[in-house]
């Protein structure tokens, strides 16, 4: 065995597992599920057949219980890629974190259907007194699926990575309540580990949504090199209760189940293998649910939902989330300086009209960027910006944007016009519908708004880069349990990523500061509801609603219990009618 052999399967601590790693090495095997090498790269020529070898072990050694659940294949069909893959540094896409949390890899902690945190990877923590430490006890039956023990050393690296603004993690504020530095963490021994914290009601929930990485393959890596690196989409190693078996960029992912998930968290997955479809278009992503290619349709437009309903052979999943579709305004530019202009737009457009118009009544009109039916919200009767045309002419007299020249489009004092475009993603009809909407309903009041397609890459170039080469966006954010806006409209965050209005209000950033700190319910509330308040009187969007997310679900499937928490949340339990195999 050479070098590169040992390094790789050092961490074995048996025999046998030792042999198969060589053996693997000398003789080629690789994948999931011994197939051909998936990754020229040579990171991954080294990590996939130690994978296979132990896998192989682990398979002969666990045979599939009789259970007549267990066995098949299911798909699932979404629109896009898992951006940044099984990376937890490479991103926070909707879809990938939910295979993070569900599919590849755990997360210290996860929650039931009310939020309410249980144990996890973590099988239990306790907080100090003060709420200023944490302790972690980490399960000691968890295999990293190149068969290396998952222990305290792969949570310390993890939160060293996400912590580092090297990585240039997107969603830094979820550690804005844990120290940081050389002395924040302690590990304990190998299954337990101390993490310091600042007083916050909601601390546990980052672990909820960011997986834990292992050490053992990425702990050489620079920091700034990880969230690029192909570990992420070419060779993941995970921890959870399905193993990465390949990928075909921008066609699928394969995984397969994970024969030694700990029997306490529910065992081997019911499914052989679990397969990820990337399918562009929605019309094909119903055809193949409804010709039986599908065991999901993922993000069902609402205008097909009577399709799925009315099929003999598919359901409509329905659950409230806690996402919202709104329109960014960027307040560097002229046209969106004035915050009278942005409140102005948004009570030209009849929002509840669209609404139900682009849902076909499968959402709930927004109000600001906390969720309606979230604890926080407030739901005074005076509170909203209402539809409202008459009142948004006089607005924009009063900012003194009028038609001086008669032509019916607003000029302000320097002749400039009160024309923007709102761009949208390709593909996505209900942005596109939503920019053409508006520039109908905004012509009327004087406002030339011109809808601009551009493909979602591009798109996430544009808005991002330090230039913010936009006017308008119509986007969609998806709201963590811990409800946070400080990467969104604090101005000392202004220059990073998600700061796309380059809101700099004062008022809001004192309400974010103070909520950051706020452990106490009672006093939390007012402050949200007067954050609420300033945020409407700012209106960096126009907020659109809140959608119902819609799945459609082939009735060979059983065990979807899809919720807030996502589509993925209940994958270990999926299994086929027996009867449809």
């Amino acid at each position: 065995m050479d070098l590169v052999q040992i390094v790789v399967c050092k961490g074995s601590t048996q025999m046998k597992r030792s042999l198969a790693c060589a053996a693997a090495l000398m003789f080629g095997a690789c994948g999931g599920d011994g197939g051909g090498v998936a990754s020229s790269d040579p990171f991954c020529q080294q990590v996939l057949p130690v994978v296979s070898a132990f896998m192989a072990e682990a398979r002969a050694d666990n045979p599939v219980p009789s259970d007549e659940r267990y066995g098949g294949t299911a798909v699932a069909g979404g629109a896009g890629e898992l951006a940044g893959g099984m990376n937890v540094a490479g991103g926070m896409d909707y879809s990938a974190v939910q295979h993070h949390q569900f599919v590849n890899l755990m997360t210290l902690l996860d929650y039931d259907a009310d939020g309410t945190p249980r144990p996890y990877l973590a099988e239990s923590w306790e907080i100090s007194e003060d709420n200023t430490e944490i302790t972690w006890h980490i399960r000691q039956d968890v295999m990293w699926h190149d068969g290396e023990q998952t222990d305290a050393h792969d949570v310390a690296f993890t939160f060293a990575v996400v912590t580092d603004p090297a990585t240039a993690f997107p969603n830094s504020s979820y550690w804005d309540h844990y120290e940081q530095g050389s002395d924040a963490i302690e590990i304990v021994d190998d299954f337990t580990i101390k993490m310091r914290l600042r007083p916050h009601a909601d601390f546990l929930d980052p672990w909820r949504s960011v997986a834990i990485m292992p050490e053992h393959l990425l702990g050489d890596v620079p920091h700034d090199e990880i969230g690029a690196h192909p570990y992420g989409s070419q060779c993941p190693v995970g921890n959870g209760p399905f193993v990465f078996d390949s990928h075909d960029i921008d066609d699928r992912w394969i995984f397969t189940a994970n024969p030694v998930f700990p029997e306490a968290l529910g065992g081997r997955p019911f499914l052989d293998r679990y397969i990820y479809r990337m399918i562009p278009e929605q019309t094909t992503l119903l055809t193949e649910l409804l010709t039986d290619n599908l065991e999901i349709y993922i993000k069902v437009r609402p205008d097909q939902a009577e399709q799925i309903i009315d099929a003999p052979s598919a359901d409509l999943l329905n659950f409230t989330f806690r996402n919202y579709v709104m329109v960014v305004w960027n307040a560097r530019r002229p046209q969106f300086a004035d915050s009278r202009v942005r409140r102005a737009i948004t009570m030209a457009t009849n929002r509840p009209e669209i609404v139900q118009a682009i849902q076909q009544g499968y959402g709930i009109v927004a109000n600001s960027s906390v969720p309606p039916f979230h604890w926080a919200y407030d739901d005074g009767p005076d509170f909203g910006t209402a539809y409202d045309r008459a009142g948004a002419s006089a607005l924009l007299d009063e900012a003194g944007w009028q038609d001086r020249d008669g032509d019916g489009v607003r000029e302000n004092a320097d002749g400039l016009p009160l024309e923007f475009s709102i761009k949208y993603n390709t593909g996505n009809r209900q942005r596109q519908n939503i920019a053409e909407i508006m520039q109908t309903q905004l012509s009327q009041v004087g406002i030339t708004a011109t809808p601009e397609v551009v493909d979602f890459p591009t798109l996430l170039g544009q808005i991002n880069s330090p230039e913010r080469e936009f006017d308008g966006v119509v986007m969609g954010w998806v709201v963590e349990y811990k409800l946070d806006d400080m990467n969104l409209f604090h101005s000392e965050r202004i220059d990073q990523p998600f700061a796309w209005s380059g809101t700099n209000n004062a008022e809001i950033d004192r309400l974010l500061d103070e909520l950051s700190f706020v452990v106490d319910r009672d006093e939390a509330i007012q402050l949200w509801s007067e954050y609420q308040r300033a945020l409407d009187r700012e209106h960096p969007y126009t907020f659109f609603y809140y959608p119902d997310q819609l799945d459609g679900v082939s009735k060979r499937l059983k065990g979807v219990t899809a919720d807030a928490r996502g589509e993925w949340v209940s994958v270990r339990g999926w299994y086929l009618d027996p009867a449809s195999r």
